[in-house]
C-alpha cells in the first residue's frame, strides 16, 4: 500500500482521555520486546517513527499515528515484561481496556507474537478479551526471519493449535512477518485494509 504521509498524532497516558475518534482505527498489540514497534514502522515505511525502546516494557502510553489522512494505527503499550516497574504494570490494563471498551472508530486489533516462543497467558488473556468484546484481531508472527522458512511454517502450525481454543475474531491464519525481510507485509496490509474497508 503507498503511504503517503506518517505523523505521530499524539500520545494517551491517562484512561479515557484519549484524542477523538474521527477516522477508522487499527491498534497494535504485543509482549513487551515483540518487535512491534519495527513492525509499526516496516508497515510505514518509516525507520524511526515508532520509537524503539532499549528497555522493554519502558514504553506505557498509547501512542496514535496518522496515516495517509485517511485512518491511524494505533500503538499500545507493550505487556508481560517483569522487569518494568509495578506501578507501571498495574497501570497497563485500565490504560489500554479504557481504549478498547466501546471505542467505535476501532476496527481491528493486530495481537503480535514472537514466531519462536509459544503464546503466553497474556497473549491468551488479550485475545480472550478481545473475542468477549468482539473486537476483530488478526494475529501476526514476528521475528519470522530469526527462523528457515520450514521452521516457520511448523511453528505457525503449533501456534495456531496452541491458540485454537482462543481464535480471534473472525478466525484467520496467524502471518509470518519479518520487519527486516518484509515478508508478510503485504499479506498483513490487505488484512488491515478489509477491515479498514479501504
Amino acid at each position: 500500500m503507498k503511504i503517503l504521509s506518517a505523523e505521530f498524532a499524539g500520545a494517551s497516558h491517562v484512561p479515557g482521555r484519549y484524542p477523538p475518534s474521527t477516522l477508522p482505527e487499527i491498534a497494535f498489540a504485543g509482549r513487551s520486546n515483540v518487535g512491534k514497534s519495527s513492525l509499526l514502522n516496516a508497515l510505514l515505511h518509516r525507520k524511526g517513527l515508532a520509537r524503539i525502546s532499549r528497555t522493554p516494557g519502558r514504553t506505557q502510553a498509547i501512542q496514535f499515528y496518522r496515516v495517509s489522512g485517511r485512518f491511524f494505527f494505533v500503538d499500545l503499550p507493550g505487556y508481560g515484561y517483569a522487569r518494568a516497574p509495578e506501578a507501571l504494570r498495574r497501570a497497563w490494563r485500565p490504560l489500554v481496556e479504557g481504549y478498547l471498551d466501546g471505542r467505535a472508530s476501532l476496527c481491528a486489533v493486530v495481537v503480535i507474537l514472537d514466531i519462536r516462543h509459544e503464546p503466553a497467558e497474556g497473549d491468551i488473556a488479550l485475545l480472550d478479551y478481545l473475542a468477549h468484546h468482539g473486537i476483530p484481531a488478526v494475529v501476526v508472527l514476528s521475528k519470522a526471519d530469526k527462523l528457515p522458512r520450514g521452521r516457520q511454517a511448523a511453528r505457525g502450525l503449533a501456534i495456531a493449535r496452541a491458540l485454537a481454543a482462543h481464535p480471534p475474531i473472525p478466525p484467520t491464519q496467524p502471518i509470518p512477518f519479518s520487519a527486516t525481510t518484509g515478508q508478510g507485509k503485504d499479506a498483513l496490509w490487505r488484512v488491515i485494509r478489509e477491515r479498514l474497508a479501504i
